[in-house]
């Protein structure tokens, strides 16, 4: 009777620390996969705007790319996704908004057909200690585009970041686009200006893997 008592205790404990085991095994499994979650960037969750200015007051000129290429990538932070993300903008894309369906063709025509390389706007997305650089190519021009990031929600990322057009040698396509909105971009004082920095803003919503 002794011993049937003593195996019960023993069959017990057997089972009570498999048991535990497996929870612990389960408890790891779901830390492990909680610690490699994925965040994904796909092109279609991703929006490029600019604003460019005018007339000597900075008058603001909004716009977008509509089409942005890229293969998707995912990492276990949102940086890790979008670290040496390589893109392209193909310039056709480009959308102002304007109602009178003619801002769109000249900037088109006068900027970027006033450049080398007028179809597409390429580039890569690098995370260096931290910080965000756009390595972007443009008439003919590779240069370095630093960005403020903002991460917000855990999976919406958003960045910002001022392009000067004279470290792209664009002054020359300036000017052809300011001599082909010369009226337009006339202010008050009478002086035709077109402002050669260019605000960029890149957004994403990062899906999950």
């Amino acid at each position: 009777m002794k011993k049937l008592s003593l195996l019960f205790i023993a069959v017990t404990l057997s089972l009570t620390a498999c048991k535990n085991e497996k929870k612990e095994t389960k408890a790891a499994e779901t830390t492990e996969a909680s610690t490699a979650a994925k965040f994904v960037v796909k092109p279609e969750a991703t929006k490029v705007t600019f604003t460019a200015y005018k007339t000597t007051d900075k008058v603001g000129v909004g716009g977008e790319f509509t089409t942005l290429k890229f293969d998707e990538q995912s990492g276990a932070t949102p940086q890790e996704a979008l670290n040496n993300l390589s893109f392209s903008i193909p310039v056709s894309s480009l959308f102002t908004n304007d109602p009178t369906n003619t801002r769109d063709a000249k900037i088109k025509a006068s900027f970027f057909g006033a450049m080398l390389d007028t179809d597409l706007i390429t580039g890569t997305l690098k995370f260096v200690n931290g910080s965000a650089v756009a390595e972007v190519t443009m008439n003919g021009e590779t240069q370095n585009l630093p960005m403020d990031v903002t991460i917000t929600d855990e999976r919406r990322v958003t960045l910002n970041g001022t392009m000067n057009l004279a470290e792209w040698n664009a002054l020359d396509a300036l000017a052809s686009l300011n001599k082909a909105c010369e009226a337009l971009h006339t202010g008050a004082d009478g002086v035709s200006k077109t402002w050669e920095d260019v605000a960029i803003e890149v957004s994403t919503f990062l899906r999950e893997n």
